[in-house]
């Protein structure tokens, strides 16, 4: 495990005497109202091999509810066999731009007490956005990866999720969300990590390619973009705005651990001041050893169970090492490699530096 941090510190190393590279806008981030949607509906899945939700109250009101559909009304206090239908609950995310006739790839997923979905089909089921409005419908015959089986003794086995299904191209777009792409006044560029340098050099690129006074960083996030009326020149001009080239700005000192897998990343930005480490384990070891005392033959004596204890302490003796003003990450995991830290140990020795103020760098636990 040591070794795994070793080598993610030794490639952050590798990088810190190389010049900021250049990518492109559309890697850094997007325009503001282009965007996923998501959807969710509510409905019923059919054709099951006996592994439904069974008697579950609302598994029949929703089977009534679909029966009402098409006018049948079944009689009152007879509830239908639901053991090869279940409820479940469908998603899916409604991509920018979609047209009414796409298609959508769903996830199905039981709400109930069903065992498996496998085999079953997905009655036509209305995908609501988060305004209520129906966006998509969705029907057709579920993939499912899972699988269970279960013997006449109890016993069973399960593989994957047999509970949640997808089904490629299963729901049909009804309806179109309005960006205002082609009507708001300015379009606005967002980065997915504020960074008031990155903003400046996104908007120094846009101005370098349209013209002076096109592009303005208005905060550390947003580029907001003055574009002329009209999708088709919108389009073009959004176009070449993503494939413009700018230099990033080096990422702020950072320390990520991971305290559940002990993994620990530190970029190329963090430094140390001047301190000395030293760094040592104490070990209190106890055995205890139990014997049986005989007594000799035709004596008084009795049998008895005697206890003995030895207990010893052990603390490691590990150097102080010093690191130096300033010293580059390739130092810093060098010394600490020197005296053979644990993961546990680097983490220990990182929280101590930042409490002495000698690193200078935001300490994240994962």
């Amino acid at each position: 495990m040591f070794r795994r941090i070793a080598l993610a510190a030794a490639f952050a190393a590798c990088t810190i005497a190389q010049p900021a590279l250049a990518e492109r806008v559309k890697d850094l981030g997007n325009f503001q109202g282009i965007r996923t949607n998501q959807l969710t509906g509510y409905g019923i899945v059919v054709g099951l091999p006996g592994t439904g939700d069974d008697n579950l109250e609302y598994t029949v009101q929703s089977m009534k509810a679909v029966a009402s559909r098409f006018g049948l009304q079944l009689p009152p206090g007879v509830n239908p066999g639901l053991k090869n239908a279940a409820v479940v609950m469908v998603t899916a995310d409604l991509p920018a731009f979609a047209k009414p006739g796409q298609t959508l790839d769903i996830t199905v997923s039981s709400m109930g007490k069903a065992k498996s979905l496998r085999g079953g089909a997905l009655i036509m089921t209305p995908l609501l956005g988060a305004d209520g409005q129906i966006y998509a419908m969705a029907q057709g015959n579920l993939a499912v990866g899972g699988l269970g089986a279960q013997g006449a003794d109890g016993s069973k086995i399960v593989v994957n999720i047999p509970s949640s299904g997808r089904i490629p191209g299963g729901a049909t777009v009804e309806r179109a969300v309005d960006t205002g792409f082609a009507t708001s006044p300015n379009l606005t560029f967002n980065l997915a990590e504020s960074d008031f340098t990155t903003a400046q050099n996104v908007a120094a690129a846009i101005n370098g390619r349209f013209g002076a006074g096109t592009a303005d960083a208005t905060d550390g996030v947003s580029v907001q973009v003055r574009a002329p009326q009209g999708a088709d020149i919108r389009a073009t001009m959004m176009s070449e705005i993503e494939n413009l080239e700018v230099a990033t700005a080096e990422p702020p000192a950072r320390v990520i651990v991971n305290a559940r897998t002990g993994t620990v990343v530190i970029n190329s930005a963090v430094r140390v001041g001047p301190a000395a480490v030293s760094h040592g384990k104490l070990t209190v070891k106890i055995d205890e050893d139990q014997h049986i005392s005989q007594p000799a033959p035709f004596s008084k004596g009795e049998t008895a169970l005697e206890n003995h204890s030895s207990v010893s302490v052990d603390e490691e003796k590990k150097p102080m090492f010093l690191l130096a003003p300033g010293p580059q990450l390739s130092d810093i995991v060098k010394a600490v490699n020197a005296i053979g830290a644990s993961p546990a140990d680097l983490v220990a020795i990182l929280e101590a530096l930042k409490e002495a103020g000698a690193l200078q760098a935001d300490l994240v636990i994962l």
